[in-house]
């Protein structure tokens, strides 16, 4: 799986890490047993703080995705007990919820919220459980469309 950071974002690096690593477990791009960058690597890789990487692997590891070996790094180790992962997800909840709830929207608003999300991820999750990323998501879509942006605006430049 590809992970990058929106540096333009307000969400903390060290979440949208999170989230992404999440987003590979639920999707099957990242299995259980599979090895993560080492801090140091993927740091290198996206061009951030080794500790902010550091602080992604121990959230994770607190929230029972990914286990620390000292040989192999941060393992991706699945918490298969389902009770304490719909614990975890409903004290997530609960402010979002509460949130909506304040904002006026409904029961059947929230649960076409939910529907809509699960079914974003059901559509580009094959047969065989494999997650493939809308165009948009795919990183050599992004390179090609930042290259072109970055030719239209060197164009523009040059016709003045």
């Amino acid at each position: 799986m590809y992970l990058e950071i929106d540096f333009s974002s307000d969400e903390a690096y060290y979440q949208q890490l999170c989230n992404q690593i999440i987003l590979g477990i639920a999707t099957s791009q990242f299995t259980d047993g599979q090895v993560l960058p080492s801090v140091r690597q993927l740091a290198d890789d996206i061009g951030i703080n080794m500790h902010t990487v550091n602080k992604a692997y121990s959230v994770l590891k607190q929230e029972g995705f990914v286990k620390v070996d000292r040989r192999k790094g941060a393992v991706i180790s699945v918490d298969v007990n389902k009770q304490r992962a719909m614990d975890t997800i409903r004290k997530s909840m609960e402010p979002l919820i509460a949130e909506a709830i304040c904002r006026d929207l409904s029961r059947s608003d929230m649960h076409r919220l939910v529907d809509e999300v699960c079914d974003e991820f059901a559509g580009y999750v094959s047969d065989e459980g494999r997650y493939t990323p809308p165009p948009e998501k795919q990183p050599d879509a992004k390179r090609r469309a930042a290259r072109r942006e970055e030719n239209t605006v060197e164009k523009d430049e040059t016709d003045e």
